[in-house]
């Protein structure tokens, strides 16, 4: 099971939550994933292995848990932010891995504080804006040091 490919999708599920205002239901079937060049459904074999599985289940837990404690998660987000910014400020794509990151950090025992930063820094690299990650970055090291 790839933790890192669960993170992706947890992080654009929860993207897509914010910006279309998705129930839960909708963006728990991944239904992006399913769609081939041409926006057609398809159905493959990939999607249908244990370890797909597993991912889909893990990222499944973090989006879940993530929209149960969104307003913990966000409190967090706002009390660790410098005085030179405000929540308002966050763009969406640094919100959305600065929730499920800080779900992981808080709510999910079994992670590593350490592993679950990195994966964010790496995340908000891969689609985030250019300096993202740092802000991330401080911010989650804020809360993992505080564990």
């Amino acid at each position: 099971m790839s933790r890192r490919k669960s993170r992706i999708l947890a992080f654009q599920a929860l993207f897509s939550w914010e910006a279309s205002e998705s129930t839960l239901e909708d963006l728990l079937t991944f239904s992006w994933l399913q769609k081939d060049s041409t926006g057609e459904l398809e159905t493959s074999p990939v999607l249908e292995s244990d370890a797909a599985k597993d991912e889909k289940l893990f990222a499944s837990l973090l989006v879940s848990g993530t929209i149960d404690h969104i307003k913990e998660i966000d409190e967090l987000i706002t009390t660790h932010l410098s005085d030179n910014w405000s929540f308002e400020r966050i763009n969406k794509v640094a919100l959305a891995i600065l929730r499920i990151s800080i779900f992981e950090l808080k709510f999910q025992p079994d992670s590593v504080a350490k592993i679950v930063i990195d994966e964010a820094v790496n995340i908000a690299k891969q689609f985030g804006a250019d300096d993202s990650y740092k802000f991330i970055n401080a911010i989650l090291d804020k809360l993992g040091n505080n564990e």
